[in-house]
This record gives C-alpha cells, structure tokens and sequence, in this order.
C-alpha cells in the first residue's frame, strides 16, 4: 500500500496536477462495468481497478461504436468531466464493424480515423493524456490459431496512434496470444459459456458467447492492458501495481 501511495504521489508530481489523476475509459461492453444480476459477465474496465489505485472512471458502455459513443453525447460528457493529468483510454471496433446495424453502429474506416482523432484531440485539449488501445480479440479458433477479429479496425487504430504519436496498446495481438495460449477449449473459461443448469443470474437460460467475457476473461484482458500501460512513458505507468489486488 505504501508502494501504491508513493506511486500516486509520484505521478500527480510528474504532470503538475493539483488533485489525483484518474484514468477514463471510453469503450464498448468488452470494457463496461456490470451489475450483480449480469454475473459472471464482467469487462476488463472494471478489473483494470485491481491494477492502480487511481480512480478508473469507467465510462464504456455496451453496443456502442465511436459513431454512437459521440452521437449520444458519451463524448461530451467525458470531455466536461476530464481534467488535466488524467489518462483517456480509448478502445473501439467491435460495433464499428458491425455491418448488420448499420444506422445505430456501423463506422466506415475513415469516419473511425476521424473518430479516434477526436478523443486524442479532445483529451488533449484539455491536458489529459490519451492512450489508444486496439479492439480485443474475439474467441475463434482457425487450424490451431485465432485470427484478427477486426484488422481494418485494428490496422487504422494503429494508424491513427502512429500519425498523433499517441501510445499504443495493442490489445488485439496480446488478446490473440493470451487465447491461443490457453489453447481452444482452455480459453472456453475466459468467455461467456453455460447451460441452464449452471445457474448463472444473468443468462438463466445459459449463454453461448465468444465476445464477452467472465470474471477470469475480463482479469486475464485488464492484466494485458494493465501491462500494456506500464510499458508506456506516461506518468500512469508509474501507478501500475506489480500484482493485481483483487485475487
């Protein structure tokens, strides 16, 4: 805890801000918190908790793509409440490509360029310090390998990072060798998998998904980004704790 304490300190002395940095999370429902009545469906946002003790303000929320994430006024909301000091994590893809809801979700290649340019520069503006994070992988095994769920959404991403010099964390290529890792039935574990017999309180009916995950999936992802931060030069990375606090 004291090593936690100092590292707090540590960062809120490196960016000159006069109250503790947060970090904010803009995203989808891989990253959402969940109540109670949805377990054991978790996101990684909210076991990215575990890893700093800075205040993670999680703001993902699930179906939503950078086209409705700003559309709702998700995005204006983020940039009132973010201050300088904080970090914006940034992870989109899922629903952007999502071509069977067109007019709700679906972001063409160039408006999702556009939309990631304006969270970089929206949290810039306001001080905060930006972190773009390509979209996690699905569960989808193909001879042995899981391939890239979303390599146009991926490929601009890492684009968009490249061209702002904004830090990356490619969550997609960690994701893909965490699952394949644990090899096909392994990684059942780490996604949404039950019969009604298992009596989970949010799928009574059992759930056969390969997007969401459960409490193992959502700590195994927020570890990968927990790494991921660490391996930045922000001052964020300073609050990364070895070990996670909540096994």
């Amino acid at each position: 805890m004291i090593r936690a304490t100092f590292a707090t300190l540590a960062a809120i002395l490196l960016v000159g801000a006069t109250e503790p940095p947060r970090i904010f999370i803009a995203s989808d429902s891989t990253a959402q918190d969940y109540k109670a009545d949805k377990a054991p469906q978790s996101g990684w946002g909210t076991m990215l908790r575990c890893w700093t003790p800075l205040a993670v303000e999680n703001r993902a929320i699930g179906g939503r793509s950078t086209r409705s994430f700003i559309a709702e006024g998700r995005f204006d909301k983020i940039a009132t409440d973010i201050r300088a000091g904080d970090t914006l994590l940034i992870q989109f893809g899922h629903n952007d490509a999502d071509t069977k809801k067109m007019a709700e979700r679906f972001t063409p290649i160039p408006d999702y360029i556009a939309n990631l340019r304006r969270f970089v520069s929206m949290a810039r503006k306001h001080g905060a310090l930006p972190v773009i994070i390509t979209p996690v992988t699905r569960r989808a095994f193909k001879d042995g390998h899981v391939p890239r769920s979303f390599p146009l959404y991926e490929d601009a991403a890492k684009q968009v990072a490249a061209e702002t010099k904004t830090p990356l964390i490619d969550l997609s290529l960690l994701s893909r060798g965490w699952v394949e890792r644990a090899g096909e039935d392994g990684s059942r574990g780490y996604y949404l998998h039950a019969t009604a017999a298992d009596n989970w309180p949010g799928f009574p009916k059992g759930v056969d998904d390969d997007v969401h995950f459960s409490k193992a999936g959502a700590e195994g992802v927020a570890a990968l980004v927990a790494g991921g931060l660490k391996r930045t030069r922000l001052p964020v990375a300073e609050t990364i704790r070895r070990r996670p606090l909540c096994r």
